[in-house]
């Protein structure tokens, strides 16, 4: 078992319990998600709510209360129902089903502001025996995780050496889900945990082993499609967003002014409305706190329409606007900024800033 959390100092219950269970020696065997309510913000009571939720999970499947996680999205400072709530657990182990469809019906009643379900799953082989990684998410608004709401939950059949798993999914995060931003605003709830069961066979993976490199490619594969599938389903979004920053000193520097460009509202807003207003991207890469020559910096527009420089050494290049337009309509649309000082590069995913976006949330609780 494996995770990563908010850092958010306002974090929910569920997020609490999650991390007594996952940074222990603990065994989780099952996730009990609900969607609506966040449980964050609600003191003692949203405690003992997610005790009695792992215990009645525990009762209902015949585990122990401390290998149940829990997962919770939506309203802040509402109390859980916890008699529907444990009536609904109570029912939920006949239901339980290895198909894909029942992996679909539990991807999509995880859903809040989502417009469509997110699942990826693979398959690698180590050493000899195939091992599938699969995982569903889900979020559309809140999410700027710093490890939105931002839930995702992946089950592998790897025997995997839990401090191995630990380490490979913080590592995969930073350049996954906390790499992703639709508002700028992190969560109280984010959370990505990793269960595995070893039902594969496979010899143990090992930090440092040619398995370890394997397993990671396909961890990162999952969690990297997972992150890009919440991107571009931002509330209220019409395109996936993502921007290369190439030519950094170093990996963190890349990952700021990605970010920082991802981020910025004024630059999202341009996306949505094909509008190649390069301005907001330098500007948005200035606020950054990185150390960069402005004077250096090329920057490029890239969809399936095409590819085109706009900025040259820190200005204006003599290009088509319409063609430049013509690239901006697609989806996805990516951005590249080269700022020539470093070999390092980052990727960071969002999506374009509509009116859609202030209707939902204008909206969220009525």
């Amino acid at each position: 078992t494996a995770g990563t959390f908010t850092l958010n100092r306002v974090f929910a219950a569920p997020v609490k319990w999650d991390k007594n269970i996952v940074y222990n020696e603990a065994y989780a065997q099952a996730i009990v998600v609900n969607s609506g309510v966040a449980n964050a913000c609600t003191g003692v009571e949203g405690d003992e709510a997610c005790a009695l939720e792992a215990k009645t999970a525990g009762e209902a499947l015949g585990i122990s209360a401390d290998a149940v996680l829990l997962g919770s999205t939506g309203v802040i400072g509402m109390q859980l129902p916890m008699d529907r709530m444990c009536a609904g657990i109570k029912a939920l182990p006949e239901l339980l089903d290895y198909t894909k469809e029942a992996g679909t019906l539990a991807a999509e009643a995880i859903m809040t502001t989502d417009t469509v379900s997110k699942q990826v799953a693979c398959t690698v082989n180590i050493a000899g025996k195939e091992v599938t990684v699969g995982g569903m998410c889900k979020g559309a608004g809140m999410i700027h995780p710093h490890m939105a709401t931002m839930l995702c939950f992946i089950t592998t059949d790897a025997v995997i050496e839990k401090k191995a798993l630990q380490k490979m999914t913080s590592d995969i995060v930073e350049d996954s889900f906390n790499m992703i931003s639709v508002d700028g605003d992190t969560s109280t709830n984010d959370t990505v945990l990793v269960l595995a069961n070893g039902e594969a066979g496979n010899d143990p993976i090992k930090e440092g082993s040619s398995d370890y490199d394997t397993f990671y490619e396909a961890l990162s594969y999952v969690l990297t499609e997972l992150s890009k599938k919440i991107a571009g389903d931002g509330e209220g979004c019409t395109c996936l967003f993502e921007v290369q920053v190439k030519g950094a000193s170093t990996k963190e520097q890349a990952r700021i002014l990605a970010k920082s460009i991802v981020t910025s509202n004024l630059t999202k807003a341009a996306i949505f409305g094909h509008d190649a207003n390069w301005g907001r991207i330098l500007c948005a890469m200035g606020y950054s706190g990185v150390d960069f020559e402005p004077e250096k910096v090329d920057i490029f527009f890239e969809s399936n329409a095409g590819k085109l420089q706009i900025v040259k050494d820190g200005t204006a290049t003599d290009y088509s606007e319409e063609k430049a337009t013509e690239i901006l309509s697609q989806n996805p649309v990516t951005a590249i900024a080269d700022i020539k000082q470093g070999n390092s590069e980052a990727t960071a995913w969002g999506c374009d800033l509509t009116f859609d976006y202030i209707k939902i949330n204008a909206d969220y609780r009525s």
